[in-house]
């Protein structure tokens, strides 16, 4: 077996063994060959990033709702053990969304031929950004939020010139710069008409989906939906939580 189809063999074995930390190193070998990454690859590596990511950003949510509470009860006592939690799971994530960005930064995008694996890179590189930006406070905030917009902007100036409206890359892309705009940002507006343009340009173009594309495109137009529903309601709050989850929705990018 030779090594490329050794190291994919080994993150879908991992995956199946949900070891995502393993998962990600043996696609983290396969981009560091400099080479385009096969959609399937593309997708290992994506989805290896999001489980390791995801688990600690549901950490670090759990981890601030105990913080808040206890604030309000003033005990100084358990505060300073909670904070220190909180810490280390932040050390973590910034860990995780350093070494996936460097990893674009390196090799993915530079190694990018199509108009659809590079609005893929771009928008996982504004996610990660993203991310960072969620936990990160002043100039540490503040870069990662305006290094994630230059991403996601890169990313929607090819998509609107490669992808069709109705593309699942395109669409996931729509739904997370619109998150971005409506959490990061605090622009509820700029949010709304970017999640609407996209869904009203994919609904118009709903005839042309093809078979092989249509439960994801499907699913993302429902999410927008889902977000633009939430954002314009007069009885909902900016930011909501319910059971430390978040009440938007996002694209967790591991579509094709």
């Amino acid at each position: 077996m030779a090594d490329r189809e050794h190291l994919v063999y080994q993150a879908k074995l991992a995956e199946q063994a949900e070891r995502y930390d393993e998962m990600v190193e043996s696609m983290k070998s396969v981009a560091g060959k400099d080479t385009e990454l096969t959609v399937e690859e593309r997708n290992l590596l994506s989805v290896a990033y999001k489980n390791v990511i995801g688990a600690r950003r549901a950490s670090w949510r759990i981890i601030s709702s105990i913080e808040q509470k206890e604030e309000s009860k003033g005990g100084e006592g358990k505060l300073k053990m909670i904070r220190e939690y909180r810490q280390a799971v932040e050390n973590e994530l910034k860990s995780v969304c350093s070494d996936i960005l460097d990893v674009l930064d390196k090799h993915l995008i530079p190694a990018a031929n199509t108009g659809e694996s590079k609005v893929f890179y771009y928008k996982m590189k504004g996610d990660y950004d993203r991310y960072l930006a969620e936990f990160a406070t002043g100039n540490d905030r503040k870069e990662a939020a305006e290094n994630s917009l230059v991403a996601y902007k890169a990313a929607s100036d090819i998509a609107m010139i490669e992808l069709p409206p109705t593309h699942p890359i395109r669409l996931g892309l729509a739904l997370n710069f619109s998150v971005f705009y409506y959490e990061i940002l605090n622009s509820p507006d700029r949010a709304c008409r970017l999640a609407k343009a996209a869904f009203d340009d994919a609904i118009a173009e709903l005839d042309t989906l093809s078979e092989d594309s249509y439960k994801d495109s499907t699913l993302i137009m429902q999410l927008l939906r889902d977000n633009l529903t939430l954002w314009t309601s007069d009885t909902q709050t900016a930011f909501v939580l319910q059971g430390h989850k978040c009440t938007y929705s996002e694209c967790l990018c591991d579509v094709a």
